[in-house]
């Protein structure tokens, strides 16, 4: 399995984030122009790195995507927020086909882990989410599992911030079952490049707009057996 963890100056949090991959998985540490040596202490804590230098979180992502190679990929932060060691059950809800998509929904640990713009900005995500795919989710969090290919097949073209909702809107639309679970969130090391500020948010929460305001894709029709 792989774990792809985007990252831009997060030198401070990658030792914790790091430790708690699973025994036998590799983390893919996509450096998206960092400032303070984190693709260093990435590699030099076993990573494999790549580089992205077109900036944004979908940028990020999808660049760890395609340098992927294991037959299941997940994502996580790289903020020491969440735990990547939960995503043991979440692969192994996607190997046993009971979900196509796995997702962390976010239960703030202590004070300061989850501010409330950014909690208001997700739930009103989330329910425009509903609307629009019918998917009763609570959260969009950045803690998932699938199979790569499948992945891959649904083509995200986002490369800002509105790349983690393409994935759910894109997988509802292809049939995908999308399934959530409880995760702890805590307080992430450093400043937040997205949620930390009303900026911030606003900004993430515009690309998302945009993302829910694609027209539903044709789904594929079956071939006729000869």
């Amino acid at each position: 399995m792989d774990v792809v963890l985007p990252c831009l100056d997060e030198a401070e949090a990658l030792p914790w984030v790091l430790a708690r991959i699973p025994d036998g998985w590799r983390a893919v540490v996509v450096d998206n122009g960092s400032s303070d040596g984190s693709p260093d202490v990435a590699r030099a804590l076993g990573a494999t790195v790549v580089h992205e230098p077109r900036r944004g979180f979908g940028s990020a992502c999808h660049a760890g995507l395609l340098a992927a190679d294991a037959e299941y990929v997940c994502f996580c932060d790289c903020d020491a927020s969440l735990d990547p060691g939960e995503l043991v059950r979440f692969v192994r809800e996607v190997a046993s086909g009971d979900a196509d998509l796995v997702l962390g929904r976010r239960r703030p640990q202590g004070s300061g882990a989850w501010p409330p713009h950014a909690r208001a900005g997700n739930l009103a995500l989330a329910r425009m989410l509903r609307r629009r795919t019918g998917l009763r989710l609570h959260d969009l969090g950045p803690l998932r599992a699938m199979r790569r290919e499948a992945l891959l097949e649904l083509a995200l073209t986002d490369r800002r911030s509105g790349y983690p909702l393409q994935m759910v809107v894109r997988a509802a639309d292809a049939g995908w079952r999308v399934v959530e679970h409880d995760v702890p969130y805590l307080p992430r090391a450093g400043r937040s490049k997205v949620t930390g500020t009303w900026r911030g948010t606003w900004n993430a929460v515009r690309d998302m707009r945009k993302v829910l305001a694609e027209a539903p894709a044709a789904r594929p029709v079956p071939a006729v057996a000869r």
